[in-house]
């Protein structure tokens, strides 16, 4: 089965059955000393573009939000099987024609990393795609708060739902619990689970 490691913040590490590992946003956290084969970046701010804490393939593919949004379209990657999707992801802090979130599937789960966002018109169109996991933003202050991100989660109807990127020094688990997504699964910082 593929895993995913929660680095913590809004970064996470996801590895395939073929041992393949993408990391996304890079930022906060351990376990980048695996070489990457792929690297997403949701956007351009610190705390989510820290590309060289990666080990890296010589072969590695990274995608940024620019190469996301080329030619004005959320463009979509097809890296040896494993698909990547870029959607939209907008609010007050954060540019639309500058910020992406992903879906991605690989060895047959389907996958959003949210990036920073608020709710957005595209999400209404993401419950069609069955997702099996989404891992929405929820501090508050630059993105939604656990509130409108419980009712992302509600409108997109992932399987599981996973509260990330709080506020500093605040607690996943405490959040979490006391988050009313349907479906949530409280996974902390250096935790990696089988998706």
């Amino acid at each position: 089965m593929p895993k995913l490691l929660f680095q913590g913040h809004g970064s996470f590490r996801l590895t395939a059955n073929d041992g393949r590992v993408v990391y996304v946003d890079p930022y906060k956290g351990k376990g980048y000393d695996v070489p990457a084969d792929i690297i997403l970046v949701t956007h351009q701010h610190h705390d989510h573009n820290q590309i060289d804490r990666c080990a890296q393939k010589p072969e590695c593919r990274i995608i940024t939000n620019e190469e996301a949004l080329a030619g004005g379209a959320h463009n979509r990657f097809d890296l040896g099987g494993i698909l990547i999707q870029a959607v939209e992801a907008a609010n007050k802090n954060h540019d639309p024609r500058q910020c992406v979130g992903y879906i991605i599937t690989l060895d047959g789960v389907k996958l959003y990393a949210a990036g920073d966002t608020s709710k957005t018109a595209q999400m209404a169109s993401f419950a069609a795609l069955e997702l099996d996991y989404a891992l929405l933003c929820g501090d508050g202050l630059f993105n939604m708060g656990p509130e409108e991100a419980a009712e992302c989660a509600a409108l997109i109807g992932a399987k599981h739902n996973i509260l990330i990127h709080l506020k500093p020094g605040e607690s996943i688990r405490k959040k979490a619990e006391k988050w009313t997504a349907p479906d949530k699964l409280i996974v902390e910082p250096g935790q990696e689970i089988e998706l």
